[in-house]
């Protein structure tokens, strides 16, 4: 890769981190030179989650490490004032990037509000990997004693090896200093001591533990028992309530119970194909949409997983909102590499995001994938814009002239670009649904676009195969070529040194 340098964004004795801007297509990175080996991020660079930027490059020498990746433009999570629910959410994807990385055994090793970015568009990511490590049998404590004071935990500073609960303490303190004062309740403060304890073993063993406390109801024993009472609301919906009566193990009382979801119904795959369908849970997510957690599980036999098992191999969260929010069912479909031939299985899970307490995991049924090797589909031609105006409202559409060639379930993203080759959004439709909408493509919604004076806009499309025992994904390759962009369209007055 190409590139100049834009601005220094951050340097120590011990790395450099720059902002790049990519020769040619003006793309924006971070490039970071490390002091010494860091192969974590080798093992990074193998697999992707929607809370980690992408690494495009990773080299390794002897003395030094270089890494370029993703650049995110957002704000650290303590120069934010959150609300309830952008809390809840934080701590939610917090738990899920970092069981993630713990499944792949990786410690992160300097968890704190800084290291967190939050987007304009509410998407997190959890940052720099300068201090992580993977845990090493035989020894007694970590060879580098890096993070940062306050936030890592003591046994961080050698008096053992760190394991997945140095990253447990980190996300107590953080979670602790970003909690909004109006959610500073019994509950949450109580998880958030336990992970905070300084002997390891008295913290939560793993952070799917920490996560279903915090976002559970604390169900209470009482003589042994818990006491659970299903009640059936109007239209035959079940939801269990977990009735607090005393306490036990010394836990304390809870403030309030919460409602636990009922589990989202029939989970499976539609007809053979990479897409999924389960029934809605309308009372999950928030006033504004309905949220599911999905995972994904790959076995070499036709074995299913148990609703918790830790063994995923991707996690996502679904949100659907405005007219899709009351639908019977929910659809989706697999957008991303199969993790080669074998038998698939996915979990869903209705999240109660603090109002109500998530549902269990509901295990579809399974889904043989043969496809490794097949052809791709074939990719998108005569890219162009297109402005339909429908029931009073103007869009602005990407389409493609062979729209023909493919099923009504294969799924389009397109991705736009303004005039400085700067990500802008990007839009998933179905075939199905650009049919059913009749706007003649995939809309790039008015309010990312901007009338300024030179402002201008493009777009790339992937496919993603619904078929993909017969059809691989159409992908495009990183940096993309020129030739598979759109042509520009001009949104505001077009700038010129004519006077």
């Amino acid at each position: 890769m190409e590139y100049e340098i834009v601005r220094l964004l951050k340097k120590s004795n011990k790395s450099e981190s720059c902002l790049v801007r990519e020769k040619g297509s003006g793309r924006l990175f971070v490039r970071k030179v490390h002091t010494g080996r860091h192969p974590v991020y080798q093992t990074l660079q193998k697999y992707s989650h929607p809370c980690l930027p992408r690494l495009h490059e990773v080299e390794l020498s002897d003395d030094s490490t270089i890494v370029v990746e993703e650049y995110i433009e957002g704000k650290a999570a303590d120069s934010w004032e959150l609300s309830g629910k952008q809390y809840l959410r934080i701590a939610r994807e917090l738990c899920n990037v970092l069981e993630f990385l713990h499944g792949k055994g990786i410690i992160h090793r300097d968890v704190k509000p800084s290291n967190i970015l939050l987007t304009e568009e509410g998407k997190m990511y959890l940052i720099d990997f300068d201090a992580a490590r993977m845990p090493r049998e035989g020894l007694e404590q970590d060879t580098r004693l890096l993070g940062t004071r306050g936030f890592a935990p003591p046994e961080q500073y050698g008096f053992a090896q760190t394991d997945e609960r140095a990253d447990i303490y980190a996300l107590g303190v953080t979670l602790d200093q970003l909690l909004p004062e109006k959610m500073k309740k019994p509950h949450y403060r109580r998880v958030l001591r336990k992970c905070m304890n300084l002997d390891p073993e008295r913290r939560y063993q793993s952070v799917g533990k920490v996560r279903r406390a915090f976002f559970s109801t604390g169900k209470k024993a009482l003589g042994g028992l818990s006491l659970i009472c299903l009640l059936v609301l109007a239209g035959g919906l079940g939801v269990w309530l977990y009735h607090g009566g005393g306490t036990g193990h010394g836990e304390g009382t809870e403030d309030a119970a919460l409602t636990v979801l009922p589990a989202p119904e029939n989970p499976h795959w539609v007809d053979g194909t990479a897409n999924l369908m389960w029934g809605n849970v309308p009372e999950s997510g928030t006033g504004d949409e309905v949220r599911f957690q999905l995972r994904f599980y790959r076995r070499d036999t036709e074995t299913p997983p148990e609703p918790e098992d830790s063994d995923w191999y991707r996690e996502e969260t679904f949100r659907a909102g405005g007219r899709y929010k009351d639908a019977e069912v929910m659809d989706s479909y697999v957008v991303k590499t199969w993790d080669g031939n074998g038998y698939y299985y996915f979990t869903v899970s209705a999240l109660g995001e603090g109002i109500y307490a998530d549902s269990p995991y509901a295990v579809s049924d399974v889904f043989e994938y043969t496809g490794e090797g097949a052809p791709p589909l074939p990719s998108p031609e005569g890219l162009a814009w297109k402005l339909t105006e429908k029931n009073n409202s103007r869009y602005y559409c990407a389409s493609w002239s062979n729209l023909e060639d493919y099923a009504e379930q294969d799924v389009f993203n397109v991705t736009f670009y303004d005039e400085t080759d700067t990500y802008v959004m990007n839009n998933r439709w179905p075939k199905k649904l650009i049919e059913e909408r009749g706007l003649g493509g995939v809309p790039i919604p008015a309010e990312f676009l901007s009338s300024h004076p030179g402002s201008a806009y493009r777009f790339v499309v992937e496919v993603y195969s619904s078929r993909p025992n017969e059809y691989g994904a159409n992908m495009l390759s990183e940096p993309v070529p020129e030739e598979c962009f759109s042509p520009w369209y001009y949104c505001g007055p077009i700038e010129s040194d004519t006077p």
